[in-house]
């Protein structure tokens, strides 16, 4: 009888440690390309990319068109001449390096308002990610498009739909309930 309280009394101590943690992943890039606001981010960076691009070519046919034109008039030019000439090229070369930079550089403008547009769906899906992890008593959600290996998955641990759900964009039909 002893031995059998001792058992239960070290049973009933460790009971609360056994709580196991419980997982499930999601895939953002499937969410995000079912939001209309994506879409329309998109459409925005697009738009402002196809306009620096074409700023960007038209800075290098200029380029172009002066050198092609200082070799044709090279042996004409006095030193002085050849040398502004020169230049006004590098100084054009150069700014076109800085635009390029400026633009498409790693935290360049295309980068910025890339991260303005995404941050607000960011903060969107993480919500309803938030609220799915406590309807469904989940310790931790992974996301399966992100930089964690995720090797094997089942599927009844895809919450993505849940999330879906929650954002009222998914097909209730697909849902893993």
């Amino acid at each position: 009888m002893k031995n059998f309280l001792l058992i239960t009394l070290f049973f009933l101590i460790n009971l609360p440690l056994v709580n196991a943690q419980r997982f499930g992943y999601i895939d953002s890039q499937v969410i995000i390309e079912q939001l209309p606001e994506y879409n329309e981010a998109e459409g925005k960076l697009k738009k402002l990319t196809d306009k620096w691009l074409k700023e960007l070519d038209n800075m290098k046919s200029e380029i172009a068109d002066l050198e092609r034109a200082y070799s044709h008039e090279e042996i004409l030019l006095t030193p002085e001449m050849k040398a502004e000439k020169l230049e006004n090229i590098a100084e054009l070369k150069q700014a076109l390096r800085e635009f390029q930079t400026n633009h498409f550089g790693y935290e360049g403008l295309l980068y910025s308002k890339r991260m303005e547009y995404m941050k607000p769906l960011q903060d969107k899906i993480s919500k309803a990610c938030q609220t799915v992890a406590r309807q469904k008593k989940l310790n931790f959600i992974f996301d399966k498009a992100s930089d964690i290996t995720l090797i094997y998955s089942d599927p009844k641990y895809n919450y993505t739909d849940f999330v879906l759900d929650e954002l009222d964009e998914g097909d209730p039909e697909d849902s893993p309930r």
